[in-house]
């Protein structure tokens, strides 16, 4: 079984672990039956910490096979219940990092729309209007820099709809760079897809205290550079 790599390790407490998860890795199992990040994290945290048997590890959110970034678990059923609950009424701000080939006609904007999820193709849709089974979708976008041929976005996520940024990005402004599924005119050499979980920034369920954890980008010099030259003008 893959290793997993205690440096990877963001922010750890009592009740919760946030990890900066590779690309192509699985948050929760699923058909593929490869190892996810939970499975991975509860045998690290059991084997370091000594306990008998399986560490408990919650999983209160997900982010896609092929994104690199935050992801959170819970390290309590107690502290699970809270974010659950935390994510789903929005109290927990996640800002995404996206690279596209395109610039938005506005420097930033918010995108809102209705999203309808194809289970069978594994991928959702964007309309204007709603249409049968869809929901709400939206989100915030910021223009931070630009390079020859990429533009590096800020994204403020205001629901958390499946593949929504990659399918709201892909409508409105370009596809995400790598990102086949939903337009890019070529693959990433790795598989992935430049989409980061740049950050996280909640109140403690437990410790009632803000937190806030950034994810270092993958080591890539597209997203090296980009990371460089954006520390000036995130504010």
């Amino acid at each position: 079984m893959e290793e997993f790599d205690q440096n990877s390790i963001l922010y750890e407490d009592n009740h919760i672990i946030v990890v900066n998860k590779r690309a192509g890795q699985i948050v929760q199992g699923d058909k593929s039956g490869d190892t996810p990040l939970s499975e991975l994290v509860s045998t690290f945290i059991a084997k370091r910490d000594k306990k008998p048997g399986a560490a408990f590890i919650g999983v209160p959110h997900r982010i896609d096979r092929p994104v690199s970034g935050i992801a959170m678990f819970a390290k309590t059923s107690k502290a699970l219940a809270r974010l659950n609950e935390m994510f789903r009424d929005g109290s927990i701000q996640k800002i995404y990092w996206a690279i596209v080939s395109r610039m938005p006609a506005a420097p930033d904007g918010e995108l809102r729309g209705f999203i309808t999820r194809n289970e069978k193709q594994n991928k959702s849709y964007i309309s204007e209007t709603p249409k049968p089974g869809s929901k709400d979708a939206a989100l915030l976008y910021r223009h931070l820099l630009s390079g020859d041929n990429y533009h590096l976005l800020e994204i403020t996520l205001l629901t958390g709809r499946h593949h929504q940024i990659r399918a709201q990005l892909a409508y409105s402004i370009a596809p995400i760079k790598g990102d086949l599924k939903y337009g890019a005119r070529r693959s990433n050499p790795d598989g992935s897809i430049s989409l980061h979980a740049r950050s996280i920034k909640f109140i403690h369920p437990v410790k009632r205290e803000e937190i806030y954890v950034e994810a270092p980008v993958p080591e890539d010099s597209l997203w090296l550079w980009f990371e460089e030259r954006a520390v000036g003008v995130r504010l």
